[in-house]
């Protein structure tokens, strides 16, 4: 599925995207990645000697920034299929990005690129691309990446009707039977920090875990957030995301931008994220666009 947590999947199962029916075709193609650190981003080369001045950079198209994205372009990544809104967490993310690299709106051109297109190896029509990827030491083999814009969380989806689905605690949640896949940060999360007294329902594969939730048989699993969005959007649309869990130590996984192998730009862009993450305007997004917006609150 292309949903947008396709994108970023080896071991959890679909890409996000909060919404629909393609997304299954691209799922088979890719998996969540192996957690990465946010510094081990850019590719070596290329990025060492680029000077990141405005008006400097070596774009695909002089004077433009052309950012790549797949279709349909899923919530909360984006708003109504439509990357050149600027809403939702990744449009806004890269049009904070743009203006870090000196580009404003109008000089920022929206590129449909399809998520395989943008990993695999060769010369690319963009100049950077984000779509739920996820930072991965196979993937950095053919593309650079930038430093992580997006730390994938862990979170518990629930039937609307369960008696944890307005749960705003992780005391409220011990009560309750719940499950999760087999060697996951899921589970880890799961007999770690949520520690239940019930003992926790383990599956071999997520499709288990949903089938379990759908019959019943638990009252809420743990996957991660991308994850849980599609899961409630268009599989499981009876049940909701109760809410995320703030990390918990260990290095997350990241998505990153995806730029060609050896791009002048990759330190530039790595650099404008790093920026947005120090000053707070990456936090202040995902608040706006991803915790609020589809009402996925930090459970503590």
């Amino acid at each position: 599925m292309r949903p947008a947590f396709a994108s970023h999947r080896p071991s959890v199962g679909p890409r996000l995207a909060a919404v629909v029916a393609v997304c299954a075709l691209v799922l088979a193609a890719s998996g969540c990645a192996p957690q990465q650190d946010s510094t081990a981003a850019s590719g070596a080369s290329g990025s060492a000697a680029a000077s990141c001045a405005p008006g400097a950079l070596r774009t695909h198209t002089a004077g433009k920034l052309t950012i790549g994205t797949d279709k349909p372009a899923y919530a909360p990544w984006f708003q109504d299929d439509n990357p050149a809104d600027g809403k939702g967490f990744e449009a806004a993310t890269a049009y904070a990005v743009a203006k870090r690299l000196g580009y404003d709106a109008s000089q920022v051109v929206w590129q449909t690129v399809p998520f395989n297109n943008a990993i695999t190896p060769g010369a690319k029509s963009f100049d950077l691309d984000l779509n739920q990827v996820s930072i991965s030491d196979e993937r950095r083999r053919a593309v650079d990446f930038s430093s992580g814009y997006y730390d994938v969380r862990q979170a518990l989806i629930a039937p609307k009707g369960s008696k944890i689905a307005n749960a705003r605690s992780i005391a409220d949640l011990r009560g309750a039977k719940l499950g999760a896949q087999v060697g996951t940060t899921s589970l880890d999360v799961l007999t770690h920090v949520v520690k239940p007294t019930q003992q926790p329902a383990i599956y071999q594969k997520n499709d288990l875990a949903k089938s379990a939730l759908k019959n019943g048989q638990v009252d809420g699993i743990v996957v991660d957030l991308p994850t849980a969005f599609y899961i409630t959007s268009a599989e499981v649309t009876d049940a909701k995301v109760v809410g995320q869990f703030a990390d918990t130590g260990g290095q997350p996984e990241q998505f990153g931008f995806v730029l060609d192998k050896g791009s002048p730009l990759t330190a530039c862009v790595s650099r404008a994220v790093d920026a947005l993450r120090a000053n707070g305007t990456l936090a202040a997004l995902d608040k706006r666009w991803l915790s609020e917006a589809v009402n996925a609150p930090v459970l503590k």
